[in-house]
């Protein structure tokens, strides 16, 4: 169970569907998210506190709470209509420029660690 939050939390788009039940759940087996969760994980929902309810307590939590805090961007009714989804999504995507996207990626991966400024001026003008 642990590492699907490990796996999704590394993914660019989250969707859920309604009947997702979700869970950082290492502590009941006596073992720290060791896989990228409690790196990642709070900087996708912004949320310190709720991070580390979920990790201490190892409780889990539904697609709504995920969506409610930021953690998906979508929660689908089921499988089938999660799917469609995020091929809808992916339809949209691959429609744009390949140079456009993977620029827009690199940067927004450069700016999880990075000001502004370091963002702007070293993707600008690489040293």
């Amino acid at each position: 169970m642990g590492i699907a939050i490990d796996i999704s939390s590394a993914c660019d788009i989250r969707i859920a569907t309604q009947d997702a039940k979700l869970s950082i759940k290492e502590v009941d087996i006596g073992i720290a998210a060791d896989l990228g969760t409690l790196q990642r994980f709070p900087r996708l929902v912004a949320n310190e506190s709720w991070t580390r309810e979920l990790a201490l307590t190892a409780r889990f939590f539904d697609a709504k709470e995920a969506l409610d805090k930021g953690f998906v961007s979508y929660v689908c009714e089921n499988k089938d209509k999660g799917v469609e989804k995020a091929m809808d999504i992916a339809k949209v995507i691959v429609g744009k420029s390949p140079v456009a996207v993977q620029g827009t990626k690199a940067l927004l991966d450069y700016s999880r660690e990075h000001s502004v400024k370091e963002g702007t001026v070293s993707w600008a003008f690489p040293m």
